[in-house]
């Protein structure tokens, strides 16, 4: 390439290299859309997972975090439970569309309903449903210090549960390390994911919740009485 450049007339010299360039632009945006493209099809493939985790909730306006850990399970069809072992044992689970939450310190099991076909992508893209194409404008960021590619993803439409999603990519092998949620009021969830693991086949008792007794039941789905 050098001793091209230098048998090359100035004006082709200049031309040659702009034509480089747009190349090297163009590649690599062709490789952040294939980038998003292997991880949608990393969790399109799966049927389940675990992992340990790791959560950072930083308040913004209080500026005050809170560290908190313990284990998720996803299965398909959005299938999803949390279970939080620091700094106290509480546990989320996601199943036909209700929401359990069960706090031990407050001796409380409240029941709420969700409708799963109307999540996010930044949620249903880990059961391989949603499509983070069609609802994110996706890009690359610089993130000093990290070993994973970071992807800043912006709701194409108003979304009025966050701001934007941040998602660290492992770039060999498409799967998300960490994400960052940015709430309405500038708020950061982060979660970094560890000891993945895949395609366990994970039984329906995985999903169930042990209810120990004394728990007062909420349940916050049943319609309101007149």
């Amino acid at each position: 390439m050098k001793t091209l450049k230098k048998a090359l007339p100035l004006g082709l010299l200049v031309w040659v290299s702009g034509l480089a360039l747009a190349q090297e632009k163009q590649e690599a945006k062709e490789t952040l859309e294939q980038l998003v493209d292997r991880v949608q099809a990393f969790y399109e493939k799966i049927e389940d997972f675990s992992s340990q985790f790791e959560q950072r909730y930083h308040y913004k306006m209080f500026d005050r975090t809170q560290v908190s850990s313990g284990r998720v399970i996803f299965k398909k069809p959005a299938r999803m439970r949390w279970d939080y072992e620091k700094p106290t044992k509480r546990s989320f689970l996601i199943t036909d569309n209700q929401v359990l939450a069960l706090d031990m310190a407050a001796m409380t099991l409240t029941k709420t309903s969700i409708d799963t076909d109307k999540l996010s992508a930044a949620v249903t893209f880990l059961w391989g449903k949603g499509k983070l194409k069609e609802e994110f404008n996706i890009a690359q960021v610089e993130c000093k210090g990290c070993k994973e590619v970071r992807l800043e993803l912006v709701p194409k439409k108003e979304e009025p549960r966050f701001q934007k999603l941040f998602l660290d990519v492992n770039p060999r092998t498409a799967q998300v390390m960490q994400s960052i949620v940015v709430d309405p009021d500038g708020s950061e969830n982060q979660i970094r994911f560890l000891n993945w693991k895949a395609n366990q086949a994970l039984k329906p008792e995985a999903f169930r919740l042990s209810v120990p007794d004394g728990i007062q039941f909420l349940d916050m789905a049943a319609p309101a009485r007149p």
